[in-house]
């Protein structure tokens, strides 16, 4: 990306927020975690909500959930035993009376609030055991005519160590140094406020002003912020898309013997979609510049025929492939179909993984240093250091948005020359919907695998209480006793892989003593990767009739005959992750069925999602909807991949501006480079490294 003009010295864009009263070495870490490391990020902070700090209301007209501001006097403190041991006054006025409860107090508070007489307090109403009381309000002794406050009080993101106080403080110096170094307007458009006005309107706004439109991100002045935030992101996709094509690449042949005898080895035909995308993945590769295709494709479509297909055109050329999945048993699973294709047609492979350690790892990069391995597939392991490619021509990422920025930059480096730089293939079975594909992969040529093999039944699901989970486990032993197998999927709301696992472990034991005559494997994410794989091919092997496991299983893993699956806790999942386990069924001839056991009461949200997966096996149809109800971060990993770490702007809420985005973008850089670059410099950190992915 090309280096622009330097902003003017003092500026609030290159000015470091240790420059703030206040603000040392280590509340700077710690502003750092939240992205903050110049005055123009403390701007960009903004809040996500606001209180109403502007007027007294009468204690007697308060009603619990809200937060109010009360003036009284306090006519009793005293500690109170119960459950806990908490510190309780009573505030009262003219109107009635409301208690202040704390339950983290000293000595001197209790001596100072029983003292205090008239004070005015902050919090929220809750319904207590003595009548209306607030818990730990924010409360200051009443001075005479202390005035109120004339915005709205904004409450920030934060994270640990950084008050809203402290922030607060913070965004007024920077505000107020705003009057004397204005951010440069480099966005042109029809807007009612300029950028710096929308800025002091969102850190300041005026008690009357729409709080309800400023929640859901849609006043005028987080308009006039995200189009900015949305024509940045699209600037650097440009840019980027740009810079690539300034380098070389690999220059393949076209396709040959060796590609028609891998067509042929896979022992069925291939669909039209998957003629198609290798056909234009192939073509890619015979273009002298650096190729960057996003293959979609839903479950079971596919994809890995696709990269086997690729990685043999790359063999053709007498150049590696290295070929990347984020979890052992995914790319095992990749291992295990590809070198079953490749190996007879003499296409050696390597594989690489944490696990692969000692003299075993030692052999594996001596044949991938010598270029014996001509396709090397593992985990994140294929990054590290001591991993050294004689020709690598291809880069293959699957479920590409799980991986780091930094990790997928790592992996392409090792097969970057000078100017010449690997071809690059990225899959994905989360289907990104076009709203997103369109904004976010600008930079990317996209192919879609649409069409599932033939033979697939389409998956019934069905959404039950876990209160007839006797009912479930009649249906397992009932399909088990017809000769078809199943999965019993094991999920906790915890992040801890301990709990996943014993839960795992525990219903295994419960199936085990109810079924006594079904074959019963369990696989969780603690077991050795030799143990998983054991498991995982007595159960593919038909030696097993049920599956225990944990959402492991989620990715790569295809047994045609397993036609039932249960999912546990289904409410405390993604649609994302809900669609990818279920994708696990449906691969064969017979009727397939999705059961998905919740627990009561079902939130709002929750319904949503089971009612979406009732209705429908389409893949992009459920991602529209996934990106509806959770938004594109967590759809497309975004806090690990770099790419939509927005600050204002919704792609969802937002999509009507596209257009707009995408013309803007493209103006600003035929007509004002520099400003483009200032542009993406102010939205994104490290574009460079961001868009070299």
């Amino acid at each position: 990306m090309p280096r622009s003009l330097r902003p003017a010295k003092g500026s609030l864009v290159n000015t470091d927020v240790g420059a703030l009263k206040g603000v040392g070495p280590a509340l700077g870490k710690k502003l750092a975690k939240l992205g903050i490391e110049t005055l123009q990020d403390v701007l960009f902070h903004l809040p996500f909500r606001y209180e109403d700090r502007t007027r007294v209301t009468p204690i007697g007209a308060v009603r619990p959930g809200e937060a109010y501001v009360l003036e009284g006097d306090v006519v009793a403190c005293d500690v109170a035993y119960g459950r806990r041991r908490s510190l309780l006054a009573y505030l009262q006025d003219e109107t009635g009376k409301i208690g202040l409860r704390f339950y983290h107090f000293s000595k001197a508070q209790h001596h100072n609030l029983k003292t205090a007489g008239r004070i005015r307090c902050f919090g929220e109403v809750r319904s207590g055991a003595s009548g209306p009381e607030i818990y730990h309000p924010e409360y200051s002794k009443l001075s005479a005519n202390e005035p109120m406050e004339e915005a709205l009080t904004p409450i920030y993101p934060a994270t640990e160590g950084v008050s809203q106080a402290r922030y607060r403080s913070m965004a007024e110096q920077v505000l107020a140094r705003l009057e004397a170094h204005p951010l440069e307007e480099i966005v042109e458009g029809s807007w009612p406020l300029s950028l710096n006005e929308a800025i002091r309107y969102l850190h300041h706004p005026p008690p009357d002003a729409d709080t309800s439109q400023m929640l859901e991100g849609i006043h005028p002045a987080q308009a006039r912020l995200a189009f900015e935030e949305l024509t940045a992101h699209q600037v650097s996709l440009r840019i980027v898309r740009a810079e690539i094509q300034k380098l070389t690449a690999p220059l393949l042949n076209a396709p040959a013997q060796k590609y028609e005898e891998a067509r042929n080895s896979f022992g069925f035909k291939l669909t039209n979609a998957q003629a198609r995308v290798s056909a234009e993945v192939a073509e890619d590769m015979m273009k002298p510049r650096p190729s960057l295709r996003l293959v979609q494709g839903d479950v079971g479509s596919g994809k890995t025929v696709i990269a086997a297909l690729a990685a043999t055109h790359t063999h053709e050329n007498n150049l590696q492939t290295a070929l990347m999945a984020p979890t052992e048993l995914l790319a095992e699973q990749h291992f295990i179909n590809v070198s079953g294709w490749l190996n007879p047609l003499g296409i050696k492979t390597a594989w690489l993984s944490g696990r692969v350690t000692g003299k075993k790892r030692e052999e594996e990069l001596t044949r991938i240093a010598m270029g014996d391995a001509s396709v090397v597939i593992g985990t994140h392991a294929l990054f590290q250091k001591d991993v050294h490619f004689k020709s690598l021509g291809l880069v293959i990422v699957d479920e590409q948005h799980r991986f780091g920025v930094h990790q997928r930059l790592a992996l392409r480096e090792k097969g970057t020359d000078g100017n010449s730089s690997p071809h690059q293939l990225v899959m994905t079975a989360t289907p990104i919907p076009r709203t997103l594909s369109m904004s976010m992969y600008a930079d990317m040529d996209v192919s879609l695998i649409d069409e599932l093999p033939p033979g697939r039944t389409p998956i019934t699901t069905t959404v039950i209480s876990d209160e007839k989970r006797d009912s479930v486990i009649s249906r397992v032993a009932d399909a088990c006793a017809e000769g078809r197998q199943a999965y019993w999927v094991c999920t906790l709301i915890e992040e801890s892989e301990a709990l996943q696992c014993q839960a795992a472990e525990t219903t295994a034991e419960e199936l085990h003593k109810i079924l006594s005559d079904v074959r019963i494997g369990l696989v969780h994410g603690r077991m050795t990767s030799q143990a998983k794989t054991a498991v995982m091919n007595e159960f593919k092997a038909g030696n097993l009739d049920l599956l225990v496991a944990t959402t492991v299983i989620e990715v790569g893993v295809d047994v045609p005959n397993a036609s039932l699956m249960i999912i546990e806790n289904s409410e405390r999942l993604g649609l994302a992750q809900l669609h990818q386990l279920r994708g696990r069924i449906g691969r064969g001839s017979a009727a397939s069925n999705c059961v998905l056991l919740y627990k009561k009461p079902l939130g709002k949200i929750s319904r949503e999602r089971l009612e979406v997966m009732r209705q429908s096996n389409d893949g992009f149809f459920i991602a529209e909807r996934d990106l509806k109800i959770r938004g594109p971060g967590e759809l497309l990993g975004a806090r690990q991949s770099g790419a939509l770490q927005f600050r204002i702007a919704d792609l969802m809420r937002d999509q009507a501006m596209l257009q707009d985005v995408r013309r803007t973008a493209q103006a600003l850089l035929e007509e004002s480079p520099d400003e483009a670059d200032r542009l993406v410099r102010r939205w994104i950190k490290d574009p460079e490294r961001v868009g070299q992915v």
